[in-house]
């Protein structure tokens, strides 16, 4: 069994969980406040800066040059579609970059790029590898359920086939075969180091989405 398929199962119980909350159950059915979404996409755009900054440092210590190319592409050009997709959003809520990107972090932002900037920073290579995949892997799946049905919402209808799309879609398997690389060259306890690190991840997915949800802000 290729190794991200039990990196899958040992997440797919938050995953479960993530498919049921209300922030993406509203997506789904158009009933998300847009207060929810608007704190979430700027959030969102947060935490872009910083998950470009790491694939950029994942990329810089990427042990094949084919590895490199590939996180120093998706740090310039992944993220910048994405970013377009925000700014889409920032303008007709008459907001600049300027002023998205002076807004604070919220708690479950910083905690989730603070971690990923960590593990990039002082982890080995495979380490960091399962810690980026659930932001490319959860996105994904989430984006092709929500797809099924859509939405009546055209601003989240938006949202959703950015990331339930083909074109997303073969981003993730890209670095999904780069993980299977990995953890099949890796010795069990990286590849138990790695397993922990995905599954932290996929729990931060949840809490950044509880974040838009619940509209939260620092309480001190």
């Amino acid at each position: 069994m290729a190794f991200s398929r039990h990196l899958w199962a040992a997440g797919e119980p938050v995953y479960r969980r993530i498919l049921t909350h209300p922030f993406l159950k509203g997506l789904a059915d158009g009933t998300l406040p847009k207060d929810a979404f608007r704190h979430y996409v700027i959030q969102d755009a947060l935490y872009l800066r910083d998950f470009g900054r790491g694939l950029a440092l994942l990329g810089a210590r990427a042990e094949r040059s084919e590895d490199l190319e590939l996180f120093c592409n998706h740090a310039a050009n992944a993220v910048a579609v994405e970013r377009e997709l925000h700014e889409g959003f920032f303008s007709g809520w008459g907001l600049t970059p300027e002023e998205v990107m002076a807004t604070e972090p919220a708690p479950n932002c910083l905690l989730y790029t603070s971690y990923l900037m960590r593990v990039a920073l002082e982890r080995p290579y495979a380490e960091g590898l399962a810690a980026f995949l659930p932001c490319y892997w959860i996105y994904g799946e989430v984006g092709k359920e929500l797809a099924k049905a859509g939405s009546p919402d055209p601003l989240y209808r938006r949202w959703i086939e950015t990331y339930g799309g083909e074109a997303f879609d073969a981003v993730v398997r890209a670095v999904v075969a780069v993980v299977d690389r990995a953890g099949a060259a890796a010795d069990p306890a990286t590849r138990a180091a790695m397993e922990l690190h995905y599954v932290r991840g996929v729990r931060m997915e949840y809490l950044f989405w509880d974040m838009g949800w619940s509209g939260q802000t620092w309480p001190v």
